[in-house]
């Protein structure tokens, strides 16, 4: 299975930043950065990508090189915009795919939208058709990502926390596994040690944290964390960066925090591990 990840622009792009200077790059290779990572955790999956940080990447190069490759599904990813430049109130995530709605495409969109709008909690725009050059000259799957609007007050403030990005990365690679039935890679078995007493966030010497969902709104992470007490989990709900974060665990050793993850995946679910 091939994928490629393209992150929308690139730093020397004129124009698409926001309001206060954010560029759209600094976002997007952020994500791409993130999935690259979680999708390195699947069987038989390779991934490109069709930016770089040295240039600005032309559109036909990028395109060129994934029908070049004969990869099976490109995803592009972006950050919105409004208006002639200042603050506006358009909010909330779409997905694109080209106007034909091919087959493959349109239920890759479908499942990564329903996928961000979860995990994110924002504004559902839908799935929409445009005669975007990467969805025109691709020819293969293909899906654009507008991942939030950089002239909303708001969500630039998302777009800028990089538990965001990480939870956008993670829908959209949830969404891809659905979609092509990728098989995680066998976890290294290890001896179970009880995890850390304290769900205490700081330590002098800090834990390896597995955290089972990021939420926008509250309700939904003691959703999760109710079911997860339901099943033996010992789960902790607290707040950064403007989400409501679930830690399901947290230890010294970074393979248990791998085995509970494992397990966590297990049950359906799409955890990811850090050290704090």
């Amino acid at each position: 299975m091939k994928i490629m990840l393209d992150a929308g622009h690139g730093y020397s792009t004129p124009g698409k930043r926001s309001p206060d200077g954010m560029r759209e790059y600094e976002f997007t290779r952020s994500v791409a950065n993130h999935a690259r990572s979680l999708l390195n955790n699947y069987r038989d999956v390779t991934v490109y990508f069709a930016h770089s940080d040295q240039e600005d990447v032309p559109l036909q190069e990028r395109t060129n090189k994934a029908n070049s490759l004969k990869v099976d599904a490109y995803v592009s990813i972006h950050a919105n915009a409004f208006g002639s430049g200042g603050w506006t109130s358009a909010r909330g995530i779409e997905t694109f795919v080209y106007l034909t709605r091919p087959t493959g495409s349109n239920q890759l969109a479908q499942k990564i939208q329903r996928n961000l709008i979860v995990s994110t909690g924002l504004e559902d725009r839908g799935v929409k058709t445009a005669d975007f050059h990467v969805l025109r000259e691709t020819n293969m799957d293909a899906v654009l990502i507008e991942a939030g609007f950089m002239t909303n007050r708001e969500e630039i403030k998302l777009l800028r926390s990089d538990a965001y990005r990480k939870a956008i990365a993670e829908a959209i690679v949830k969404a891809l596994a659905d979609q092509y039935n990728l098989n995680r890679k066998p976890s290294k078995p290890s001896q179970p040690v009880k995890p850390a007493p304290s769900p205490t966030r700081t330590s002098p010497m800090g834990f390896y944290k597995v955290q089972a969902g990021a939420f926008k709104n509250r309700k939904n992470a003691d959703e999760l964390a109710e079911s997860l007490q339901k099943d033996d989990y010992s789960p902790y709900v607290y707040k950064q960066d403007g989400f409501y974060k679930v830690q399901a665990g947290a230890f010294k050793d970074k393979e248990n925090a791998e085995e509970l993850a494992e397990k966590l995946r297990r049950d359906k679910l799409n955890p990811f591990i850090y050290f704090e």
